[in-house]
């Protein structure tokens, strides 16, 4: 799949929608729920939420992977978790403010 910036994708197990802030720098296998994601509007397929990514996923946080470069924007929350070519995609951390003196 063509991840671009602005791209919408919605979980097969669940109703977890999420918006690409920034595309991965290769080929990647997305997954919410242990299904591949789908674009919003595409058919899907009935698939039944794997256990193991039950996690869930928050509305307004960023996922993101260092390593591929990609972000994404949960938009509608869920209860499958992400994952990026197998592996639980984290939370991005918010940056710290500098201290004022």
């Amino acid at each position: 799949m063509d991840l671009k910036p602005g791209t919408r994708l919605r979980s097969q197990t669940c109703s977890a929608e999420v918006i690409v802030v920034r595309p991965p720098g290769r080929a990647v296998d997305l997954r919410c729920g242990g299904a591949p994601m789908i674009p919003v509007g595409g058919e899907a397929e009935a698939h039944p939420l794997d256990g193991a990514h039950r996690g869930g996923t928050l509305l307004g946080k960023r996922y993101a992977d260092e390593d591929s470069g990609i972000e994404l924007l949960c938009t509608k929350a869920g209860e499958g978790s992400l994952s990026l070519d197998g592996a639980p995609l984290p939370l991005k951390e918010a940056k710290p403010l500098p201290s004022s003196d």
